[in-house]
């Protein structure tokens, strides 16, 4: 039987394949196919989406689909995420807009990457690398308190040994978390 969160995921890059919008899968999503997997009641997506292309997203996800068009309009002329409820499951996907150099970086290194969830498609998911850095980013904005994002940093430096270490180290400065990812190494190490 297929997993609820994927038939929803399924559809909705189904829906941004068909429009041409290029993504990958992040989130708790893609820290799960790359650390320890966890269950979550919502997807994360990075999208190069921009405000006139949110009514075709609207129109070609369908009555499936809770789309507040206004809200999602606003959300990316001010380049902030939305969310889309798929009504059959009623789980939540959150589309973050690629507005920054690193969600580019992220969007060019993604690859086809199974998600260990029953019935889901390849698609295209952020690499360890970057599912770190993002990882490590929401970890700081959520004021450092999340046992959940601490977690899922931790799993995916214990199960990836071989990280490109040049391109995170040099992303963790750029981002503003080098202190963070230090303290997630050496308590992966102990």
């Amino acid at each position: 039987m297929m997993d609820p969160l994927a038939k929803g995921l399924n559809e909705l890059t189904a829906a941004l394949k068909s429009l041409g919008i290029r993504f990958a899968v992040g989130g708790s999503l893609a820290s799960s196919a790359h650390g320890v997997v966890r269950s979550t009641m919502d997807g994360d997506l990075v999208a190069l989406i921009f405000a006139p292309q949110a009514r075709q997203l609207a129109r070609v996800l369908g009555p499936g689909w809770y789309c507040d068009l206004e809200m999602m309009e606003q959300a990316l002329q001010q380049r902030r995420a939305f969310n889309l409820i798929h009504i059959g499951s009623a789980l939540k996907y959150d589309v973050f807009p690629a507005s920054t150099d690193f969600h580019e970086s992220e969007l060019e290194r993604a690859k086809p990457t199974p998600l260990g969830i029953e019935g889901a498609e390849l698609c295209p998911v952020a690499s360890a690398e970057d599912s770190l850095l993002s990882k490590l980013q929401w970890y700081r904005e959520g004021g450092e308190v999340s046992d959940r994002q601490w977690s899922d940093i931790g799993g995916i430096l214990a199960q990836n040994p071989g990280l490109d270490w040049e391109y995170v180290n040099s992303w963790a400065a750029r981002l503003g978390v080098s202190g963070l990812l230090d303290r997630a190494r050496a308590d992966v190490e102990k």
